[in-house]
């Protein structure tokens, strides 16, 4: 079987590092021998260990002792001890010749005072803290009476290293991950790439390298960027998890070094990814330390722009790719993955905002995801949409939509209104883009709603038939959680809402928030000033927002008129009349219930709306599955007392006489 050439270069990367060893052997029987009054011709070693060096040339790359020794500055004498303690390891003979060198059997171990006898060339500055030695952790001092008689040993990631055996550091697994090039950049981001690689490759050695930091929501396109900018010029990505980060001060100069010394063995460049950090946590600052000390190139992957206090900084923002760009990864033809027709291309741009990963990703499986009978393209459109979804957890609640168009009961000028809401969703790319509104003006282009009318009456419904026509992710904003007392904590709260919903046009929610978009008051305090900020803010984020966002109220005279001059439609769900309240009864039912007996037009005398109707046919169903029957209008009477007591609403013989 013929050699590779990574098998020809170890072997010879093996066979120098035995050399040196040899040259070591040497000095210390040459030490031993003087010890004991006098040394031969033969015994004496070569002239100068840079013999051995000589031979380096041979060998391309070359040896991984002499690339340690260029890239961490190690002087010849540092070499040699270095080189003494991993014999110690390598070979059985080194611990006799310790020994016998220092004249003790129990002193089989390096020290520095043996070194400093032993080796030529020897300086004591290689036992100061900063010397190459120390600093780079590449020996450990163990304990002992004294600095020069403690005992030395290599350190485990060295000896791998000299060994040529690629392992990392142990104190690094876990936290540190290499990343290799996933893909050909889109235009964009090829630039931004372009530009760092460019940042590094004009600093003079002298200088420390800038601190690149990546800002944006797309952690798989910040990856992508680091990877190719680190391909540009021959270097190593390394992804460090700062979740799993040291927080102790001692702890994290220590990591400092070793990430540092493995960016210097590998030609490294470390990306720290904090995208998931919240700026309070512990981690988050042991991270800004690493990012601020760190002397090797390094990669800062953040959500919102940061600042260092000691290093230079390159920052950079991390858009999505551009409509054409991701147009042209979904069009964008490969032997894995499936073709999308150009239609199914454009609503797909329109609607998510997704990374070139994202696209990749889903286009690779969208031959395993099955259609919807009824709806071409189904399975390519809901992958985007699990894809796209918002991390809103603490912030919203996502409601799976059930509601269809034959279970909403409004009037019909209603119900067309909402049905030109669904085709604004729809045909918004054609209109903005291709017909230009968006390049005439960037204002107006969001799509709003706002849903008028008492409790009951159908808005949360209709916001639900709305997600199901569009086939996308509902949310509704948990109030409680986005408003606070502390000013500029709502902006902040309500900009997190937005930011995230952004890439998945999903429809926002804000069902009965009059408190957020009451009428703006006139300036008494610096109170009445923020909240006029907070009304403000939410809508310029509602203008530039390109899903849809949906406002309920029951207080429609509450509005500011602003805020009605930029809500784009306002539907009113009038109380409904007897007809309504019939056919909203009717369907209230699901087709699986057993009834018996109900009068539809009776149910309809009660002056109720819609969501008081379907708690009383809901508690009417337990009452009859407790009774092991069919609900009927005795079961019906008894919730809707229950219903009238809770709304603390006298229910009178003219709405219910001749139930039972």
């Amino acid at each position: 079987m013929t050699a590779t050439a990574g098998q020809i270069w170890a072997e010879a990367n093996q066979r120098y590092l035995m050399a040196a060893l040899d040259e070591v052997r040497g000095l210390l029987k040459r030490r031993t021998t003087q010890g004991e009054g006098g040394e031969t011709e033969s015994e004496r070693p070569a002239e100068s260990p840079d013999g051995a060096r000589a031979t380096s040339d041979d060998i391309s790359p070359p040896p991984v002792l002499e690339t340690l020794c260029a890239t961490l500055e190690l002087s010849p004498f540092e070499r040699q001890l270095l080189l003494m303690c991993a014999g110690i390891e390598l070979d059985g003979s080194f611990p006799a010749l310790c020994a016998a060198a220092q004249g003790d059997l129990r002193r089989d171990f390096p020290t520095f005072s043996l070194a400093l006898a032993a080796l030529p060339d020897a300086h004591w500055s290689a036992l100061a803290p900063t010397s190459p030695l120390r600093y780079w952790r590449l020996i450990e001092v163990g304990p002992g009476p004294s600095l020069t008689a403690s005992p030395l040993r290599i350190d485990e990631r060295i000896l791998n290293y000299l060994a040529g055996v690629p392992h990392p550091d142990e104190r690094l697994l876990g936290m540190f991950t290499p990343i290799a090039p996933q893909c050909t950049l889109v235009p964009s981001h090829d630039r931004l790439a372009g530009l760092i690689a460019e940042a590094w490759s004009k600093r003079s050695p002298a200088m420390t390298p800038p601190v690149v930091c990546l800002c944006g929501d797309s952690a798989s396109d910040k990856r992508d960027i680091a990877a190719t900018a680190g391909a540009y010029l021959g270097l190593n990505l390394y992804a460090v998890q700062s979740g799993l980060l040291p927080v102790a001060f001692g702890e994290v100069g220590t990591l400092i070094r070793l990430l540092e010394r493995e960016a210097a063995l590998t030609y490294g460049v470390m990306f720290l990814e904090c995208d998931d950090l919240d700026t309070h946590d512990a981690s988050f600052s042991a991270a800004m330390t690493i990012a601020d000390r760190m002397k090797s190139p390094l990669i800062l992957s953040v959500r919102d722009r940061k600042s260092m206090a000691h290093c230079p900084m390159l920052t950079i923002d991390v858009n999505r790719p551009s409509q054409v760009e991701q147009r042209e990864l979904w069009m964008s033809e490969g032997k894995k993955t499936a073709s999308i027709p150009r239609d199914q291309v454009e609503s797909l741009v329109s609607q998510f905002d997704l990374s070139s990963r994202n696209i990749r990703d889903i286009r690779s499986i969208a031959l395993l995801e099955a259609d919807a009978p009824d709806c071409p393209g189904a399975g390519v459109w809901d992958a985007c949409r699990k894809q796209a979804r918002p991390r809103l957890e603490h912030l919203a609640q996502r409601i799976v939509p059930a509601a269809s168009w034959n279970d909403l009961v409004i009037p019909e000028p209603q119900r067309q209104t909402l049905r030109e809401v669904a085709l604004h969703v729809r045909q918004r790319s054609l209109v903005y883009g291709e017909w230009g509104f968006a390049a005439a003006s960037s204002r107006g282009l969001g799509i709003s709603a706002l849903f008028e009318g008492a409790s009951g009456t159908g808005k949360t419904m209709a916001a639900e038939v709305l997600a199901n026509e569009l086939r996308l992710d509902l949310f509704r904003i948990d109030l409680s959680q986005v408003v606070s007392k502390y000013i500029g904590e709502t902006e902040k709260n309500l900009g997190q809402v937005f930011d995230a919903a952004e890439s998945g046009g999903v429809i926002l929610l804000f069902d009965e928030a009059d408190a957020l978009y009451s009428k703006r008051s006139e300036i008494k305090d610096s109170h009445d000033r923020y909240a006029n900020i907070e009304v403000s803010y939410l809508l310029q984020r509602m203008e530039s927002y390109r899903g849809l966002a949906i406002l309920t109220t029951n207080m429609k005279s509450s509005l500011d008129a602003a805020f009605m001059r930029r809500i784009r439609f306002v539907v009113q769900f009038p109380f409904p009349d007897a007809g309504y309240r019939a056919e909203i009864w009717k369907r209230v039912f699901p087709q699986q219930t057993p009834t018996d007996g109900l009068d539809l037009h009776k149910l309809a005398r009660l002056t109720i709306a819609g969501g008081s109707i379907r708690n009383i046919a809901l508690n009417a169903a337990f009452l009859a599955a407790g009774d092991g029957g069919q609900v009927r209008m005795t079961h019906l009477l008894q919730a809707t007392r229950s219903e009238y007591a809770k709304m603390e609403k006298s229910l009178s013989s003219a709405e219910i006489g001749g139930w039972t």
